[in-house]
C-alpha cells in the first residue's frame, strides 16, 4: 500500500522528470544545461467558446512546446476528458527525447483538447477543431518551421485535414502550408504508411530485441518473433496494427484487451476474426473459443512472452506490476508504466522496451511526410520506373547468361520498383534497427547499472545536450 501512496505523489510529468534525473547522472553536462533540457519552454493554455446546438460551450485546450533546440517542434493532438496541463507537458517532454533517439530533427511538443469526441457530431467536432487551429495560428504555435502537430488519441486524418485547411485559409499564399501538420489523408498531402506507422515501428523494435541471442538467453526466451505468445492491450490504431504485424509474422496473439474487458486463449486468437466479431457485436467479449477477462488489467496479467500496452498511461503500476508474467514489456503507448512499476519489473528480470523508442514509428513517418510536403513530390516518383527498367535489364542479362527463366511470381518481385509505401517502410525499419542498437550499446556501456529506459534517456539527453552546446545560446 505504501507503493500506491507514493505513486499518487508523482504526476505523469514528475514521473518523466524522475526518469530524466535518473539518467542525467550518466551524462557529462552541467546542471544548467540539464535544467534547460528538462524544462518545458512554452505552455499555451487556452479556453475558447464554441456553439454546440443551442448552447455555447467553453472548451479547454493546450499546446506545449517542450524544447526549441531544433525546429519545428513536433507532437500529436489528443481529444480526451483526461487531457490536462501536466499530461500534455509530460507527453511533450517524451516527444523531445523520442525525436532525439530516432534521429528525427524536431523539438518536442504536444497538444490536447479536453473533450469526449464521442459526445459530438462530426460538424461540431469540425467547429471545435478549426477554432483550436485558429487559436494556434493566432499565437504562432503552428507552422511548417515552427510547430507541426499530428494525430494522437481521439484524433485522426480527418481532424488533421480540418487543421491544415484552416491554417492555409489564414496564411494565404504560403507554399509550404501542407507541411504545417502531419497524419493528413493522402489526398491532402499525407504519406502512405502513416496510419500503421506506430504499430509497425513497435513490431520492428520488438523484432530487433528478440533477435539478439545473448539478451534472450538472460530472460529465458528463444530468438525470433515466430511462436512468441503476445498480449496486446488496446485495439485502437496503434494496438491493432502492432497485433496485425505480430500475427502476420508468426507470433501467437493469446490475449487482447479493451476498455470493456479482455479475451484470452492459449491456442491463439485470430485478430481479423476478433475485429469482425467486435464490429458485429460491439465488443471483443464472448469471442468463440476465448475466455472472457473482467478487465483490461486482468488480461495483461495472463501468461505470455510479450506484453504490449498500447492504450493510455500508467496502466501498469505499483499495484499490479508484480503480477505481470510477460518476459518482455514493449511500451506501445506513451507512459504505460509508472516509475514504481519500472522498479518492480526490473527486479523481476523483465525486459522493458521503453515507449520513447518503441512508439517512435509515428513521428518517424511524420518526418517523412513533412519532408514530402516541403519537397512537393511524392516518394518514388523520380526513381520507380528507372529502378524497374534497370532491374529488367539485369534480369534479362542473367537469364541470357544462365539459359534459365525465373517464374512469373519471382519476375514480378524482382522487377518491382519502390512505391512510396515501400520507401516509407524501409526508412522506418532502418530507423528502428539503428536506434535500438544505439540504445543497447549505451545500455551495455553502463554495465547493467540501469534498465533500458534509463539507457534510452541517456542517449536522448546526450543528443539534446550537444545541440544546446553547439547552438551557443548560453550568454
Amino acid at each position: 500500500m505504501a507503493g500506491q501512496a507514493q505513486e499518487e505523489h508523482y504526476s505523469f510529468f514528475q514521473g518523466v522528470e524522475r526518469n530524466f534525473d535518473k539518467a542525467s547522472k550518466y551524462t557529462r553536462f552541467e546542471a544548467g544545461i540539464l535544467e534547460q533540457i528538462k524544462a518545458c519552454n512554452s505552455v499555451y493554455r487556452m479556453k475558447f467558446p464554441v456553439r454546440i446546438g443551442d448552447n455555447i460551450e467553453v472548451i479547454e485546450a493546450y499546446r506545449v512546446q517542450h524544447s526549441h533546440h531544433k525546429l519545428p517542434c513536433k507532437g500529436g493532438i489528443r481529444y480526451s476528458m483526461d487531457v490536462n496541463q501536466d499530461e500534455v507537458m509530460a507527453l511533450a517532454a517524451l516527444m523531445t527525447y523520442k525525436c532525439a533517439i530516432v534521429n528525427v530533427p524536431f523539438g518536442g511538443a504536444k497538444g490536447g483538447i479536453k473533450i469526449n469526441p464521442k459526445k459530438y457530431t462530426s460538424f461540431e467536432l469540425e467547429k471545435i477543431t478549426r477554432r483550436y487551429a485558429s487559436e494556434l495560428v493566432k499565437k504562432n504555435f503552428i507552422g511548417p518551421g515552427i510547430d507541426v502537430p499530428a494525430p494522437d488519441y481521439g484524433t485522426g486524418a480527418r481532424e488533421m485535414s480540418w487543421i491544415v485547411d484552416t491554417y492555409a485559409s489564414l496564411k494565404p499564399g504560403e507554399v509550404d502550408a501542407l507541411a504545417c501538420i502531419t497524419g493528413k489523408p493522402v489526398t491532402q498531402g499525407g504519406v502512405r504508411g502513416r496510419t500503421e506507422a506506430t504499430g509497425l515501428g513497435i513490431y520492428y523494435g520488438i523484432r530487433e530485441a528478440v533477435g539478439i541471442a545473448e539478451d534472450m538467453k538472460k530472460i529465458g526466451l528463444t530468438t525470433g518473433i515466430e511462436g512468441k505468445r503476445v498480449i496486446v492491450q488496446g485495439l485502437g490504431n496503434v494496438g491493432y496494427h502492432a497485433a496485425k504485424f505480430f500475427q502476420d509474422n508468426g507470433a501467437i496473439i493469446v490475449g487482447l484487451a479493451e476498455y470493456e474487458g479482455g479475451i484470452y486463449s492459449e491456442k491463439g486468437l485470430d485478430l481479423y476474426n476478433v475485429v469482425d466479431h467486435r464490429k458485429s457485436t460491439g465488443s471483443i467479449l464472448n469471442f468463440p473459443g476465448a475466455t472472457n477477462m473482467a478487465s483490461s488489467n486482468e488480461t495483461m496479467e495472463m501468461d505470455c512472452d510479450i506484453l504490449i500496452p498500447a492504450a493510455l498511461e500508467n496502466v501498469i503500476n505499483g499495484s499490479n506490476a508484480s503480477r505481470i508474467k510477460a518476459k518482455i514489456v514493449g511500451e506501445g503507448a506513451n507512459g504505460p508504466l509508472t516509475p514504481e512499476a519500472d522498479e518492480i519489473l526490473s527486479k523481476k528480470g523483465v525486459m522493458v522496451v521503453p515507449d520513447m523508442y518503441l512508439n517512435a514509428g509515428g513521428v518517424t513517418v511524420s518526418y517523412f511526410e513533412w519532408l514530402k510536403n516541403l519537397s512537393h513530390v511524392r516518394f518514388g516518383r523520380m526513381d520507380k520506373r528507372f529502378s524497374e527498367n534497370q532491374n529488367t535489364s539485369i534480369l534479362h542479362t542473367v537469364e541470357g547468361l544462365t539459359g534459365k527463366r525465373v517464374s512469373d511470381i519471382e519476375r514480378k518481385q524482382l522487377l518491382h520498383g519502390p512505391d512510396e509505401v515501400d520507401l516509407v517502410y524501409s526508412g522506418l525499419e532502418d530507423t528502428m534497427i539503428d536506434s535500438y542498437h544505439e540504445i543497447r550499446e549505451a545500455w551495455l556501456g553502463l554495465k547493467g547499472e540501469v534498465d533500458m529506459r534509463t539507457a534510452a534517456f541517456t542517449v536522448a539527453i546526450n543528443k539534446v545536450g550537444v545541440s544546446y552546446e553547439e547552438l551557443g545560446i548560453f550568454p
